[in-house]
């Protein structure tokens, strides 16, 4: 009935197209070198406009001026591809890009100077999907905003939407972690404009990779770029991949504004000039969660609690002489939740997804992160880049227990006491300089310093709850886990190169270093990065890849008190190491056809250095940083191994003339050694995972247009082991057999998503209504196993399931 119900909806405002007009659309930017970032004067710009609308369309094409800007009018909404070329610059061709009467369009466009001549080989464009770093040679990816609105199930989150590439997993429907090649989810490191930043997700846990939403919000974002292993020596302290985010700048010649309403967010954004004649704009971006729509509809969201978020954006830009440009910007979000367990006057059938059913949890969490960014380039070979930067993220925890009994088959309370209060909070202040030189067409150096300044204060107290065996329970004294006021500093310099042989064979390479002044074992003096590429003929080629890797710990566990003396946690991990891995890639990228890719990548990666337990056990900090629990392990050691190898494919149909698909697949086998000196899997070694998306779209009048789309996923489940069911009822939570841990593995996972999507154009308005169907057959994938003390079965250890039919809509408006 409610799939029903939004289709309805959709099917009532499809004829507002008809009321469109021959409504046209700027297009406008800058082309710069890629190397040099110093403009480009006389690039020719042209629209490559299907037969029949370069018919009824006088537009051919402009050239950039004196400070490398274009101007295209009168450009027909809908969907445009749009090529540059220069003399002596390899051609480049943007497609897909979606023109509406609501919004100007503007590219900003890097152009690579070619390394031979026109009299030696026929300049080709660039290919769809390539990064933005001229670094990379393997495993990297550019990804738009497009894409995150258009693959269905991925909810506009850059996380979600990473989740559909090959060696991806992101099999959890309550949260967005990413999971690279069988890496525990804390290997993946996010930056934003040049510099480290905190978990950008709301109600992140501490020594977590993600969260149940972003906090950011893909209109504010240019296209990006997504690593996943052997990356450049420019990113560090990062074992599994990179999500390297760029911010756009504002329109600054015209005012536009967007809203949006949603059931995940009600959506607010400005941008426009500041001064007209010096080219400065502003940006500014907020949103308001009203997940209560979901209640008020009955639908089921993992828990009867109501989350509370927000989250805010802003830039700032000023254009300086020569092309240069100095931008103020952040991004920063709050959110809590209030999970109650007190009121229910009867014993539940279900689970909560992100509870207890035993607590009372009250649980908040913050991020933010400005900066100031400053571009430069200093000659046509040669560009700086500075940026500063202070990040905060904070969280925090409030627990009772629930003392009940049952007589009647109802409830009766006996007790509420606080059991638990934690307060974490970091301070990070960061600064990254590189300079960028071209030394020639063939050979261009980059080297750079990033420094973190770190600022904890971790504060935790815990009173435990057991089981006696008489079934009594006994409530333990309050012992602190975490009093900790520390300052930390992290330096990360690099230095790297590119040389293109010819017009065949890339080499890159590179070197880094990771140093953590927590202690004399945090020091990775050299690590090298190595990348070949070499093409086989215009539509194929042949890439490899090696990065030796190194990562810290999630920073709070460097300070946990596994024993309290005379009240004062005794903290015995302030001497762990780097975490560390050494990373091959071989890959083979071959175009059928000119919109058609085929890529296949197999890897190695062997770790080593990875913290365990000093006592013989299965603990291993590969397994953890996925989900909404923090550890505490005992004295940690860097003595852990670990490997991944595998093979993922792709097939993939740049979206042209009206449809697009997306078909990946991963074949991999993940393993660990704790202390115990046991090969096991990993938690996330689901051996296998595939993706299927597709989408067709159907053009009307105006440029309005009707996009149906769809994704199915299926893949392995995660690993666990047989219960320990007297610890278990002991400890109150689930306790699993060290011995036989990640021995059994859930049934595989498998969703079926669809999309729906309308976008209608008026005179200087645009609408698009779309509804996001996750989840489509309402299947049960199981997550993990809970304790579930008064469960009506009598068996206090239950499986607890993802989410179910989850329908998503909002409406937009850009005007």
């Amino acid at each position: 009935m409610k799939t029903k119900l939004y289709l309805s909806i959709l099917a009532t405002l499809m004829p507002l197209f008809l009321l469109s007009q021959n409504i046209t659309q700027v297009i406008r930017g800058t082309v710069v070198d890629k190397e040099s970032k110093f403009p480009l004067i006389g690039v020719n710009v042209v629209v490559d406009l299907p037969p029949e609308a370069a018919k009824t369309t006088n537009i051919t094409g402009t050239v950039t001026d004196e400070n490398g800007q274009y101007r295209l009018e009168g450009v027909p909404l809908g969907r445009q591809t749009i090529r540059f070329s220069y003399l002596g610059y390899e051609d480049l061709t943007l497609s897909n890009i979606v023109l509406t009467s609501g919004k100007e369009v503007i590219l900003n466009v890097e152009m690579e100077e070619s390394a031979v001549s026109l009299t030696e080989v026929e300049v080709v464009a660039r290919q769809s999907g390539e990064a933005r770093n001229e670094m990379s040679t393997v495993s990297a990816r550019q990804f738009s905003v497009e894409e995150t609105e258009r693959y269905a199930g991925s909810r506009g989150d850059p996380g979600r939407m990473a989740s559909n590439f090959a060696g991806v997993q992101g099999s959890d429907d309550s949260r967005n972690d990413i999971i690279i090649r069988g890496n525990t989810p804390q290997g993946v490191l996010w930056r934003l404009e040049g510099v480290n930043i905190p978990n950008p997700n709301h109600f992140a846990v501490p020594g977590t990779g993600g969260g149940p939403v972003t906090i950011l919000n893909n209109k504010y974002l240019a296209n990006s770029d997504f690593f996943t292993g052997a990356f450049p020596a420019e990113y560090a302290n990062g074992i599994a991949g990179v999500f390297d985010l760029r911010m756009r700048n504002g329109n600054n010649e015209k005012y536009e504004f967007s809203g949006q309403l949603g059931f995940l967010g009600t959506e607010l954004m400005a941008e426009g000039p500041i001064s007209k004649e010096k080219h400065s704009s502003f940006l500014l971006s907020y949103r308001y969660s009203t997940l209560q729509l979901f209640g008020f509809l009955g639908i089921n969201v993992g828990t009867d609690a109501i989350p509370q978020y927000q989250d805010a954006a802003f830039r700032i830009s000023f254009p300086t002489a020569k092309g240069g440009n100095i931008a103020l910007w952040g991004i920063g979000g709050n959110s809590s939740i209030n999970i109650v367990k007190s009121d229910l006057e009867a014993p539940e059938e279900g689970t909560d997804l992100y509870a207890e059913n035993q607590v009372d949890q009250y649980f908040w969490s913050r991020m933010g992160v400005t900066g100031l960014t400053w571009t430069q380039p200093l000659n046509e070979n040669t560009f700086s880049k500075l940026t500063l930067s202070a990040a905060h993220q904070g969280v925090g925890a409030h627990h009772k227990y629930i003392f009940r009994h049952v007589e009647d088959g109802k409830f009766v309370y006996d007790s509420i006491p606080p059991v638990l209060d934690y307060t974490f909070a970091t301070n990070t202040f960061s600064a990254n300089f590189l300079v960028n030189h071209k030394i020639n067409s063939k050979a261009s150096l980059k080297a750079g310093l990033q420094t973190d300044y770190f600022a904890f204060n971790f504060i935790d107290s815990v009173r435990a709850v057991h089981q006696l065996p008489d079934q009594s329970f006994q409530l333990e004294p309050w012992r602190k886990r975490w009093d900790t006021r520390s300052n930390t500093l992290k330096l990360q310099p690099f230095i790297q190169f590119k040389y293109k042989a010819g017009a065949r064979w890339t080499l890159t390479g590179g070197i880094t270093s990771l140093y953590f002044n927590l202690n004399k074992n945090s020091f990775s003096p050299i690590e090298p990065r190595f990348g070949l590429s070499y093409k086989l003929s215009k539509n194929q080629k042949l890439n490899f890849g090696y990065g030796l890797h190194s990562q810290t710990m999630p920073y709070y566990l460097y300070y946990y008190g596994y024993e309290t003396i005379n009240g004062d946690p005794q903290e015995h991990n302030t001497q762990v190491g780097l975490l560390k891995s050494n990373h091959f890639v071989l890959g083979y990228d071959w175009y059928p056809a000119p919109k058609v890719r085929v890529k296949v990548e197999t890897y190695y990666q062997s770790l080593f250095n990875i913290p365990v337990e000093n006592k013989p056990s299965s603990f291993s900090i590969v397994n953890s940083g996925s989900g909404f629990f923090r550890l505490f392990p005992d004295t940690l050691v860097n003595e852990g191994t670990g490997r991944n190898y595998g093979l993922e494919l792709t097939l993939e149909r740049f979206f042209s003339g009206g449809y697009y698909f997306l078909l990946t697949g991963s074949f991999f086998d993940s393993k660990y050694r704790g202390s115990d000196g046991v090969l096991r899997n990993t938690t996330f070694n689901t051996r296998f995972a595939t993706n299927l998306l597709a989408s067709k779209e159907f053009t009307f009048k105006g440029g309005s247009a009707l996009n149906i789309g769809g994704k199915v996923t299926y893949a392995g489940g995660r690993w666990y082991g047989p219960v320990d069911e007297e610890a278990s009822a002991f400890e109150q939570e689930v306790v699993y057999i060290d011995e036989t841990v990640n021995t059994l593995q859930f049934r595989p996972y498998f969703r079926l998503d669809a999309k729906i999507s309308f976008r209608w154009n008026r005179p200087k308005v645009s609408h698009e209504f779309s509804i996001d169907m996750v989840n489509l057959t309402n299947h049960k994938n199981i997550l993990t196993l809970t304790y579930v003390p008064d469960h009506p079965s009598g068996n206090p250890i239950q499986e607890e399931y993802q989410l179910g039919f989850l329908p998503i809509f909002y409406y937009k408006i850009d005007f």
